[in-house]
Formats: C-alpha cells, sequence, structure tokens
C-alpha cells in the first residue's frame, strides 16, 4: 500500500500523457492566432496598394475605350450572329485551338461573344449528328454536355 502512493499508476500516466497533449493543443491555438494576426497586418498593408492598382486599371480602361471611340463597350454589349454554318465553324474553329479542353456551351458562347442559348441550339440541332465533335456528358442524370474536339 505505501509503494501504490509513491510510484504513479496507469490513471496518473494517462493524466500526465493529456496534460502534454493539452499543452501542444494550446501551442497550435497560440500559432494559429499569431499566424491571422500576421496575416491581417499583411492585407492592411497590401490593402492600399491593390486600391491603387484597381484605380489605375479603370482608368486605364476608361482612356482605351475613349481612344477607340467608344467602340470597345459596344462589342462587349451586343452579341455576334452567325449563320448555321458560320457558328459550326467558328465552334469548331475554338474547339480546334484548344484540343486538350472540354467546353460547356457558355464558355464558347463567351469566346464568340454570342449568346449561350444559340450555343446550346446549335448543339442540340446540328452537334450532335457531327462526328468531329465530342459530346461529354455532365451533370446529374447527364442532361447537361461538355463538347470537345475529336
Amino acid at each position: 500500500m505505501a509503494q501504490d502512493g509513491i510510484s504513479p499508476d496507469k490513471f496518473d500516466r494517462f493524466i500526465e500523457k493529456f496534460d502534454q497533449f493539452q499543452s501542444l493543443v494550446e501551442e497550435k491555438k497560440n500559432l494559429q492566432a499569431k499566424i491571422a494576426r500576421m496575416r491581417d497586418e499583411f492585407n492592411e498593408t497590401i490593402r492600399p496598394l491593390e486600391n491603387e492598382l484597381a484605380s489605375i486599371i479603370r482608368n486605364l480602361e476608361s482612356n482605351l475605350s475613349r481612344l477607340e471611340g467608344g467602340s470597345a463597350q459596344k462589342a462587349a454589349t451586343s452579341s455576334r450572329r452567325f449563320s448555321r454554318g458560320q457558328l459550326g465553324t467558328a465552334i469548331k474553329d475554338l474547339l480546334r485551338a484548344h484540343p486538350a479542353k472540354a467546353f460547356k456551351p457558355r464558355e464558347i458562347a463567351d469566346a464568340l461573344g454570342t449568346k449561350g442559348t444559340t450555343i446550346s441550339i446549335w448543339f442540340n440541332k446540328y452537334g450532335a449528328a457531327d462526328n468531329d465533335i465530342e459530346r461529354i456528358p455532365t451533370g446529374k442524370e447527364g442532361k447537361r454536355f461538355l463538347y470537345k474536339i475529336r
């Protein structure tokens, strides 16, 4: 009985291990807090420079549109019209330019400067039967498609 009071038992060893674990957790929390403070300081330092850069870019874009006579914004807002044959050729050219990438109809429309519905309709009517274009089903129940050149 005298030795039980002097030597550590399994509960004492567990408490020692728990205390070590708890001190490591506290050290981790302190380091995370220090990193968060340093990130906040960094963000506060860099934010004015990012704002200045954004302002310069806006000024450059407005000056560029003035130099081009305002045509840059008109082209961006209006969608381009294609005939059926021209649209198919433009889509295939885009897909051939990026053979490793599979495109969503919206991405193709943005690249060609037209509407996404126009691209989707072309694919559903004419592109599904085209042997040069691979149609990859995605999404829920495979109802959406990605398109890639073969």
